[in-house]
């Protein structure tokens, strides 16, 4: 089988527990998923069902009080955890988390760091993924954001800019590693509504540019049939049904997933009243 024919992500009955006070709280119960190269995914449901504790276990970032207890976990061709309980070693997921895997976090000031320049971070960030980037390279990057008078922005500290301005430019800085997969966790929960669909616009636009696979963790359902080509609905650590978003967030099959689209038809037609 050939590179390109193999699931990027390949999740198979994986069990993650967190230390809780009397015992441990589960928050995934056996998750099934493939994820081939390429693909826009969304990953959809309520607080609490599982979506960022998959999406931190791809890359081998749950918290030291989270362990899988069971399953397999492969991205991008390293295994997190192998079936026999196995876990990949820690030169392996430094490699994995700098040369493949990129992140995008849903509040833009955790990702930058408020004492150091943005033109002096993004070439820190940069070197350390063994790509150096000239001042020119790195206002490219910022102006493919959308980002008007780079080589100003390039000089400022994070505080100086909004908070628009600062997811993109996270979003200039995942890119410009070339990730095989980005995955971008309610990456505009922060952000007006006037600047969130400006905002994964270029996400999609980017990841498709660079041929980079995008997992979207999401509660905002009506974007996620817009952007993603396919659905993942999970609910109490499980996924209850995935498919092609045009299915799936349109006509489901499973009762929680269907409650999810009814939930969100009901709120659109209030909204619709006012």
């Amino acid at each position: 089988m050939s590179e390109q024919s193999e699931p990027i992500v390949a999740v198979d009955g994986l069990v993650a527990e967190y230390d809780a006070r009397g015992g441990v709280a589960v928050a995934l119960a056996g998750v099934d998923l493939r994820i081939s190269r390429g693909e826009r995914l969304g990953i959809v449901g309520e607080s609490g069902s599982g979506k960022t504790t998959l999406a931190l276990a791809l890359g081998g970032l749950l918290p030291g009080n989270c362990r899988l207890s069971s399953g397999v976990v492969s991205s991008c061709g390293t295994t997190v955890r192998a079936g026999d309980g196995r876990t990949a070693r820690a030169d392996e997921l430094r490699t994995l988390r700098r040369e493949k895997i990129a992140f995008i976090a849903q509040d833009p000031a955790a990702s930058l760091d408020p004492t150091t320049r943005i033109g002096r971070q993004f070439a820190v960030a940069m070197k350390a993924q063994g790509r150096p980037m000239t001042p020119d390279e790195i206002d490219e990057a910022l102006s493919a954001v959308r980002i008007e008078r780079p080589g100003e922005v390039r000089r400022l500290y994070p505080h100086q800019v909004s908070g628009g301005m600062a997811q993109r430019i996270a979003i200039a800085m995942a890119v410009a590693r070339r990730p095989q997969l980005l995955i971008a966790d309610e990456p505009t929960a922060a952000l007006d509504v006037e600047v969130r669909s400006e905002v994964l616009s270029l996400i999609v636009r980017l990841a498709a540019e660079h041929d980079i696979t995008l997992i979207w963790v999401s509660h905002d359902i009506p974007a996620v049939r817009r952007w993603c080509t396919r659905a993942v609905v999970m609910n109490d650590g499980r996924v209850v049904e995935q498919g092609p978003v045009d299915r799936v967030l349109v006509e489901p099959e499973h009762p929680y997933a269907r409650e999810l689209v009814n939930a969100l038809r009901a709120g659109a037609g209030a909204g619709e009243q006012r």
